[in-house]
């Protein structure tokens, strides 16, 4: 069954109406998922699958045990993989549909979140697939649905929340912040946010100026790709790319970026001293997560902010968060 056959199309109103209060399942392969929970919980979620139920003033969680990555790494390998990283994905939608019914899976990394939403809809639409992957897990116990949407937390935030009531739980607005919303390229294609462009989403924009900050709308590198996936193989490429997003960033007077996804927040932040070295550029912007600007404007200290994380400290906002 197509998880997505009642949404609306991009242009359209909310995708996947949610009930209240909302229950999604939460997973993260990667380390940097305190800075995305960091906003509404202090812990840490040490790379687990969570359940979250978002509520006024609350949030709960449990853990599903014996998650497995999403495969978002080897879906980028050879052809052969194409049938592979599917059914990895779908053991985690299995497992989702299994312990957390009717309760929606939520990533907050930009690769789970895009490897398990392409895997549900190749799913949806190969019945072959979908048979190997139901028949694969069979062996464990487990039987496949595929009938749970996927969503990224920023889609959570957006069109769940909403902007006015993350603006009403505001305590210190960024005011004086100039920020550049660089929403990268998994976030943004091939799905994204209901109603977005695809060349100038305005979210984040709109986002920031929520926070009370003020936020750069014609920013032309805002959905480039950071060359995440060329980090290691290929680094001169990768840091060419970064490069081009901090000087944009730099010309439109931007104090620092914000970023929806975890790997562009790395990749951009902890590369600058090797571009200094080979551009003779000074580069020195902090680069951080969208919960981050939330923990400060919400009047969470530095430290639950995960400021004391950054790599490029991110001084406007440790004033603002130790006021």
């Amino acid at each position: 069954m197509d998880p997505y056959a009642q949404q609306k199309d991009r242009g359209g109103k909310q995708k996947h109406p949610t009930p209240r209060p909302l229950c999604v399942s939460l997973f993260d392969c990667g380390v940097f998922a305190h800075r995305a929970l960091c906003w509404h919980d202090q812990e840490t979620t040490g790379g687990r699958l969570f359940t979250v139920f978002i509520n006024p003033g609350r949030s709960t969680k449990q853990e599903v045990q014996d998650w497995n990555c999403c495969a978002a790494s080897i879906g980028y390998a050879a052809a052969a993989s194409c049938r592979v990283w599917p059914c990895l994905s779908a053991r985690n939608i299995a497992l989702s549909e299994e312990h957390l019914p009717g309760q929606e899976i939520v990533a907050t990394c930009a690769a789970c979140w895009l490897s398990t939403r392409e895997a549900a809809e190749r799913l949806a639409e190969d019945r072959s697939l979908f048979a190997e992957a139901d028949e694969a897990l069979a062996e464990s116990g487990l039987t496949l649905k595929n009938e749970t949407p996927i969503k990224h937390m920023a889609e959570v935030l957006i069109e769940d929340i909403g902007f006015d009531t993350i603006g009403a739980k505001v305590k210190k607005p960024l005011e004086g912040i100039k920020i550049a919303g660089y929403v990268g390229c998994q976030t943004n294609r091939p799905f994204g946010i209901a109603g977005e462009s695809y060349e100038n989403p305005k979210y984040l924009d709109k986002l920031v100026e929520t926070l009370g900050g003020e936020s750069v709308p014609d920013y032309e590198r805002k959905v480039q790709c950071c060359g995440g996936a060329l980090a290691f193989s290929e680094p001169a490429k990768s840091q060419e790319m970064v490069k081009g997003i901090i000087e944009a960033a730099y010309d439109h007077g931007a104090d620092m970026i914000v970023t929806p996804c975890p790997v562009c927040q790395m990749n951009v932040e902890v590369y600058q001293d090797d571009i200094n070295a080979t551009y003779g550029t000074k580069f020195k912007l902090p680069v951080v997560y969208y919960s981050t600007l939330m923990s400060v404007a919400y009047g969470r200290s530095a430290k639950d902010a995960a400021l004391n994380g950054q790599v490029i400290p991110a001084k406007q906002l440790e004033e603002l968060a130790g006021k």
